[in-house]
């Protein structure tokens, strides 16, 4: 196992003691990413989370030498699922192309991020090992 602990998400590895990526045989696994903007802070809205949420997906990804491209596996946890469901398909649309990796939308009461209401992790396979 080789953690992947990218510019910007340090602090999950120092003071919330978990690594934002993992790689393991090929594959990474990604721990969820709210739409708090590194080093503090949250925005408003499901739009916005959602876009700072893959912006960190996109730094672990990077860390690794892998892309969007490389996802298998997806699955979004939302406070409010019903109300900001087809916001956040267009958002992730801009990062989430053909072919679709399979993809689960859960419904929360709410996040470890006060104020966040997106999460999602991926799980990834790097298409060179």
């Amino acid at each position: 196992m080789n953690p992947i602990i990218p510019k910007g998400l340090e602090s999950n590895y120092t003071d919330w003691h978990f690594s934002p990526a993992v790689e393991s045989n090929g594959f990474l696994f990604l721990s969820g990413c709210t739409g708090s903007k590194p080093g503090g802070g949250i925005d408003d809205g499901i739009e916005a989370q959602t876009r700072q949420a893959f912006a960190k997906i996109a730094l672990s990804l990077e860390a690794a030498s892998a892309g969007f491209s490389d996802i298998v596996e997806m699955t979004s946890y939302h406070v409010g699922l019903q109300s900001h469901l087809e916001a956040f398909k267009q958002v992730k649309d801009e990062f989430i192309t053909e072919p679709y990796p399979a993809w689960t939308a859960i419904g929360v009461s709410e996040l470890a991020v006060p104020g966040a209401i997106i999460e999602i992790r991926v799980i990834a396979r790097k298409t060179t090992v």
